[in-house]
């Protein structure tokens, strides 16, 4: 079982500068050990000194800060939203058993007592998943469908959902039959149609596809993306003429 190990990087050289830390040369690296966390030993026992560490950004990041990327075998995202991320601990088992295929890795590290290995950033398939053909139906995916956004005024704050066909008059719970509706809009519609209402809805509901849902979902990118996942996922960005 893989265990965390920290893996620093150090800056070359070998004099103390003016600010007190010490850069080290390649021999006085060899000789050097780490002490406590952010620390480094070296030289003599009797002239030892004591240097400050110097980090990679993503040399220091927490692991489960490092999800992977999964990929169809066709190399387009299982997901696009929510995106398809597997936890470090998942996408590395998944190499060990061979159903992935690594594409591209962090510089962050897991040690065991006898390796080294570098976190997958990105990871594809081996075996082609063929994606269901229509969504299920959840109040998620009902929202997405709308882009999170109210059919009858455009508002995207409060959003609740509606019965166009009130379910007193008969309407079913369907995907052709609820919309996505702000608070203050359900409440003015009531127990009404939107015509009984004078209400206009700018999108009929429907039933959609999953190849819908992921083109909408790609409009809503994470709040961080790795920059070994950008090849992969087509954001809706204007392309440059």
């Amino acid at each position: 079982m893989l265990s965390l190990a920290c893996h620093a990087g150090v800056a070359s050289g070998g004099r103390q500068g003016k600010t007190g830390r010490v850069a080290l040369s390649p021999s006085a690296l060899d000789r050097a050990r780490a002490t406590r966390a952010g620390e480094l030993q070296f030289g003599p026992p009797n002239e030892r000194l004591v240097a400050p560490l110097m980090y990679h950004p993503e040399l220091i990041r927490h692991p489960e800060s490092c999800p992977a990327l999964v990929l169809n075998a066709d190399y387009t995202p299982l997901s696009y939203y929510p995106l398809s991320l597997w936890p470090w601990q998942t996408a590395v088992k998944a190499m060990f058993l061979e159903r992935v295929d690594v594409v591209a890795h962090y510089e962050r590290e897991v040690h065991s007592p006898s390796r080294a290995l570098k976190l997958p950033s990105v990871i594809a398939l081996r075996d082609y998943v063929r994606p269901n053909e229509y969504p299920a139906f959840t109040r998620f995916n009902l929202f997405l469908r709308d882009r999170f956004r109210c059919v009858y005024c455009g508002s995207a704050r409060e959003l609740t959902f509606d019965h166009v066909i009130p379910r007193a008059q008969g309407g079913r719970t369907t995907w052709e039959n609820v919309a996505t509706a702000c608070a203050p809009c359900n409440l003015r519609k009531g127990g009404r149609t939107p015509v009984q209402a004078h209400m206009h809805i700018m999108r009929e509901p429907i039933r959609p596809t999953s190849w819908q849902l992921q083109e909408h979902g790609r409009g809503f990118p994470p709040n961080h993306l790795h920059d070994s996942w950008r090849d992969y996922l087509y954001w809706d960005v204007v392309l440059e003429p």
